[in-house]
């Protein structure tokens, strides 16, 4: 008999189990409605922010370390107001949704103000280097802000979105794979209008007069190519907005600031992510975008090498639900995470071993269109597990957080994760462009026309000097272990807590309503 109870236990738990990970939540018109925020976060010429603030605003590099710096300390101290508040929040749609409503308009303003700046500034980016200062860095403090907010309140939507790990993961997957077609259009062609401008900067075509307020051709594309995405975002974003739903009930006690804080320490899958994106924060260089431009001369270097990786990139998606089967979630992260800096120090070896008479490997385009080409393309085989382990294990460690202390913390969840690394950020953020001065590099020259030191420096910058600088990020990974059964186990008692839970808000309401 006592064997007949422990199979019908068993049997009625393998039940749960397969109902909690075969039912889907999300329906079509909401998939697509995320998808488009998806697009939303990425469907912009942010890439080529640095050129804007270097070569169109000419920010002075010692003022936008200062920058850095102001911006890196407001952005630890907002991100903890807001998440508070974002954590305590009740409504009636919700508790993140109505942010997304808050957020829609001014993000939209702050972003068109910002790229329409050589508007303001005019033919020159003229007025004392003050006059251009004071309103980058007021704008930056705004943009910071409404950033922080949706980013923790995006966070915590997905996180409550579905309550079936299997139907989050077929959605980030989803959102991760089509919108990949169309969310690097922007900075695609935004990377030929560069091409055009450095092989003719005097083509007097593209001015329409010597009087104008500003010049056409490079700093236009700028600010239309800003002003047209963050309209396009904007829309995507407030669709979202409207259709998404949270499923994932919130108590209806708020929780106590100390209470949050302590669900934040007892976490260990978050400690872990978190002390492992500290380290990986030390890691201190470049993207490749002034390389590309100022050594090679192609700022669309990234579409040529990434064309066999763009037909590569979606089929990596189709092996993630089988690699999560196989692997655990801490091979899968320390494989996604390190295999594209194995393959920049194949790159770095390319630039520094291969000479020709003429030109150093690093500065001609025969050697590395192919190194970075080959790179791009064996990375592309991991993208699939890049995009959707991170996102995952936040949310995992989100619902670890209620499996321990019985609520919910999304806010302060995603902030503690991000508090400590943006204060090792904000100290990096404030050397890079001092960095850039020490190694010679003239804000003033045109694209091409820096000197060989700064050349040679801005190669070594965005390849080797991020690896070695960062590699210590890999520890702490080791020691991740919510995967298999512990989080089999988690997610199952997550599912009757939730399941009680909703039984006594029916009950709740349906005794209010005989009264």
């Amino acid at each position: 008999m006592a064997t007949e109870s422990n199979a019908a236990v068993q049997t009625e738990e393998q039940a749960k189990n397969l109902a909690f990970r075969n039912r889907r939540y999300v329906g079509t018109k909401e998939t697509l409605a995320y998808i488009l925020d998806d697009i939303a976060q990425s469907f912009n010429i942010g890439k080529y922010d640095d050129i804007f603030r270097i070569n169109i605003l000419k920010i002075d590099l010692k003022l936008q370390s200062l920058t850095n710096g102001i911006i890196g300390v407001w952005d630890i101290i907002n991100d903890l107001f807001l998440a508070a508040i974002v954590d305590r929040t009740r409504t009636r749609w919700g508790k993140f949704k109505p942010w997304l409503l808050v957020y829609a308009i001014p993000g939209v303003l702050i972003s068109l103000i910002y790229w329409g700046l050589p508007i303001v500034f005019g033919t020159q980016g003229i007025g004392s280097t003050m006059s251009r200062f004071v309103p980058y860095l007021f704008l930056q403090i705004f943009n910071n802000l409404a950033g922080s907010l949706i980013t923790i309140v995006r966070t915590g939507m997905t996180a409550t979105i579905t309550p079936n790990i299997v139907d989050r993961t077929r959605l980030i997957s989803s959102a991760n794979l089509l919108s990949g077609f169309v969310e690097k259009a922007p900075e695609i062609l935004m990377g030929f209008i560069i091409d055009l401008y450095i092989n003719n900067p005097d083509n007097k075509a593209l001015e329409i007069t010597n009087n104008t307020a500003y010049q056409l051709g490079y700093n236009k594309m700028f600010v239309i190519g800003g002003v047209v995405t963050t309209l396009a975002c904007g829309l995507f974003a407030l669709i979202y907005a409207f259709v998404a739903k949270e499923r994932v009930m919130q108590t209806v006690d708020r929780p106590a600031i100390t209470s949050g804080l302590k669900s934040v320490i007892t976490n260990k899958p978050l400690l872990l992510i978190t002390l492992s994106e500290i380290l990986g924060s030390f890691s201190v260089g470049l993207g490749t975008n002034l390389y590309y431009i100022n050594v090679l001369n192609l700022a669309s270097m990234s579409t040529i090498v990434g064309i066999p990786g763009a037909v590569v990139s979606p089929i990596s998606y189709s092996y993630v639900p089988w690699a999560r089967s196989k692997f655990s979630t801490k091979a899968l992260w320390i494989a996604s995470s390190h295999v594209d800096s194995v393959l920049m120090l194949g790159v770095f070896a390319a630039g520094e071993l291969i000479n020709t008479k003429t030109k150093k490997g690093y500065e001609n385009l025969a050697v590395m269109i192919p190194a970075f080409m080959i790179r791009e393309t064996l990375w592309m085989f991991f993208w699939g597990l890049r995009s959707v382990i991170p996102n995952e294990m936040r949310n995992e460690a989100i619902d670890y957080g209620e499996w321990k202390n019985g609520f919910r913390s999304e806010g302060k969840t995603g902030v503690a994760k991000d508090v400590v690394k943006k204060g090792v950020d904000t100290i990096k953020n404030t050397i890079q462009p001092l960095l850039l001065g020490a190694v010679g590099y003239d804000i003033n020259a045109t694209q091409g026309n820096q000197t060989p030191k700064a050349r040679h420096a801005l190669f070594w910058m965005c390849t080797f000097l991020p690896v070695v600088t960062g590699i210590l990020s890999i520890v702490p990974k080791f020691f991740y272990d919510l995967s298999g059964e512990k989080k089999d186990r988690m997610y199952a008692e997550l599912f009757e807590r939730r399941a009680a839970m909703q039984n006594q808000v029916n009950e709740f309401n349906d005794n209010a309503q005989a009264q």
